[in-house]
């Protein structure tokens, strides 16, 4: 649907109320690609809940993007583009008022490893990204010159409840940590449910499925 709007300016809303504007530089089977004057935003179709073309006598930017995007791939897909995107500084935004900025290090089935120089190893569902955006190739992370990337010291499992299993019995934080019930021990994962035990001992169960970002403190 979107190669029809490939070269014209849209607003588009996205999950949570985000609101974007630019020119749709590329389309695939379940992401596009928005050149917003500045990044080129990778936006998975699931999260769009509408948009429209831009009007004309709103739309006061000219868009001239680069003759080439920062992630290079044959065709794109949304899984095509995370594995184009391994080992760059990429923003990542999932929920909330904020993004996490890093690098992608592993791509599973529903889920991906993230390395952040603030929050450190990430895993990231992949239903919720809302967007991503790489940062130029000669960009260096908060002009941290020796930035190293730490692997996980574990083997991943393939699925995000998998690898959640190997986490039982150690202290993760939820989603960045929005509500003082995401904080906690990991008591244990069965059947998409999270059993977590919070700081005052009290039991909370969490619906995997919304889960967005799991990281160890």
């Amino acid at each position: 649907m979107f190669l029809d709007f490939v070269g014209k300016n849209i607003d588009v809303e996205i999950s949570g109320g985000s609101l974007k504007r630019g020119m749709v530089i590329d389309s695939g089977l379940d992401l596009f690609v928005l050149y917003d004057g500045r990044n080129f935003n990778y936006i998975p179709y699931v999260h769009i809940q509408r948009f429209y073309e831009t009007r004309k006598e709103e739309d006061e930017t000219v868009y001239d993007p680069p003759s080439e995007t920062p992630i290079a791939t044959d065709a794109i897909s949304y899984r095509k583009i995370l594995m184009s995107a391994k080992g760059l500084f990429v923003q990542v935004y999932v929920t909330g008022n904020k993004s996490v900025h890093g690098y992608l290090t592993s791509i599973m089935n529903d889920y991906f490893v993230f390395h952040s120089p603030v929050y450190k190893t990430m895993f990231i569902s992949m239903n919720h990204v809302k967007w991503l955006i790489p940062y130029p190739a000669d960009a260096t992370p908060y002009s941290l010159e020796n930035l190293t990337l730490k692997p996980v010291a574990t083997a991943l499992a393939r699925s995000l409840e998998e690898q959640l299993k190997k986490l039982e019995n150690q202290l993760v934080i939820l989603d960045g940590g929005d509500k003082d019930e995401k904080i906690g021990l990991l008591q244990r994962v069965r059947d998409h449910k999270i059993a977590l035990i919070t700081a005052e001992g009290n039991p909370i169960y969490w619906n995997l499925e919304h889960i967005k970002t799991i990281q160890l403190p």
